[in-house]
């Protein structure tokens, strides 16, 4: 027997003991007393009566024993999937005086989420999927700074998707802006929020241009491992999750390849693509969004009045731009495949300082302002004149404020 398997029999067992020593009735509305008590007053007792009181207590003995067994397969079955076909068999013959305490339904969730956090709860992935949308909200308000666009649009997409019992498609997502603005750190949150093990999990695979795809030599070869790799992944857990990195680098082969699996009508075979998720990380459009930030700031107007639809309509433009743009090639905004671009802003100095003090605070350590303002000194910002926004956004933070550590 495997260690896993020892630690799931163990942590059955211990369950049970709880859901049983929980459990007030067992298929009786009397109290019940224990055998040696029967014993004792069967010594007192008329000897007519002494034969009926013991079968009495045997028969009793025998119900707990049943139900002890029943408890296992329900849990075994809840928690771990074995034995579910004795349980199906259970129900379907509809036992009479069975019945889950409401203490034991109480333990058995505790036992639940205590049992998943070591391994898998079931055969897929899709046991382990929590979507926790309010986290995700709730994370991204206190982490991401100075992304008032993306904040709004990654979670409302995200949520409404989840919410539809029927999408028409997979939902796209296409982050634009500068390296160290948030994009791979929003694609992570993400992941996080929506399942147990975050990029870790079965369900979500993450593909770097330049690292999975280097050589355009190979692209037919690529095709063939990346739409396999896609199937394998959507057949595993419903609900999948894809980031594609530096984007604008993958060649416009491969994004037709993806392109049947982000499609109206979703099919393939028998696989159903429609509650996969797709996310593509690119720093194509990031001048053009620093441009629209800059005019704002040069016009005195706050970078939080700056709208979707004035950077979606930009963002579309420069993308189907021909000149080396795979996603123009690819024909994803002709067929409009893409639901939502999500805009990150450059940030400024403030924002760098909000981000050397999550750094500060990750790794537990004191901060003052002044450390802040030293490690923000450090990061080189443009434009020449201004020097409003962070060249490298928040990127290589947590690694400078060593150089401030006592």
């Amino acid at each position: 027997m495997g260690r896993s398997t020892l630690l799931s029999r163990l942590g059955l067992a211990a369950c049970l003991l709880l859901l049983l020593g929980g459990s007030e009735s067992l298929g009786s509305q009397e109290k019940q007393q224990g055998p040696w008590e029967e014993d004792r007053r069967a010594v007192t007792e008329a000897a007519p009566w002494a034969r009926a009181r013991y079968e009495a207590v045997k028969k009793h003995l025998g119900a707990v024993g049943a139900l002890s067994k029943q408890y296992w397969q329900y849990l075994a079955c809840k928690v771990s999937q074995e034995g579910c076909e004795e349980e199906g068999k259970r129900k379907a013959g509809h036992s009479p005086g069975w019945s889950l305490p409401l203490v034991g339904q109480d333990y058995l969730e505790i036992f639940s989420a205590w049992y998943c956090s070591f391994g898998k709860c079931c055969k897929t992935g899709d046991c382990r999927i929590v979507n926790n949308i309010t986290g995700l909200e709730m994370d991204l308000n206190g982490q991401l700074h100075g992304q008032h666009l993306a904040k709004e649009v990654v979670v409302q997409a995200v949520q409404r998707f989840l919410q539809s019992p029927q999408p028409e498609k997979a939902l796209v997502l296409s982050f634009h802006g500068w390296s160290g603005t948030g994009k791979n750190f929003v694609a992570r949150m993400v992941a996080s929020h929506l399942y147990r093990d975050g990029l870790k999990s079965e369900c979500v695979r993450v593909f770097i241009a330049l690292f999975h795809f280097p050589h355009h030599k190979y692209v037919d070869s690529y095709k063939v491992q990346l739409e396999k790799q896609i199937s394998e992944t959507v057949q595993l857990c419903k609900q999948s999750l894809f980031i594609f990195d530096e984007a604008e680098k993958l060649h416009f082969g491969l994004l037709d390849t993806i392109k049947p699996f982000m499609a109206h009508d979703g099919k393939k075979g028998q696989v159903d693509y429609r509650r996969s998720i797709f996310l593509f990380l690119s720093n194509i459009g990031g001048n053009t969004i620093n441009e629209v930030a800059l005019d704002f700031w040069r016009a005195g107007r706050a970078r939080e009045e700056i709208s979707l639809e004035l950077l979606e309509q930009r963002l579309r433009q420069e993308l189907l731009q021909p000149a080396e743009n795979s996603y123009a090639r690819s024909h994803l905004l002709e067929e409009n495949l893409i639901d939502f671009f999500v805009p990150f802003l450059p940030l400024e100095y403030h924002h760098v300082k909000l981000c050397a003090r999550d750094a500060f605070l990750a790794r537990g350590l004191p901060y003052t302002e002044a450390a802040l303002d030293e490690v923000a000194r450090t990061m080189v910002f443009v434009p020449k004149e201004e020097k409003l926004f962070s060249a490298q956004g928040c990127k290589s933070v947590s690694q400078r404020i060593n150089y401030f550590l006592p």
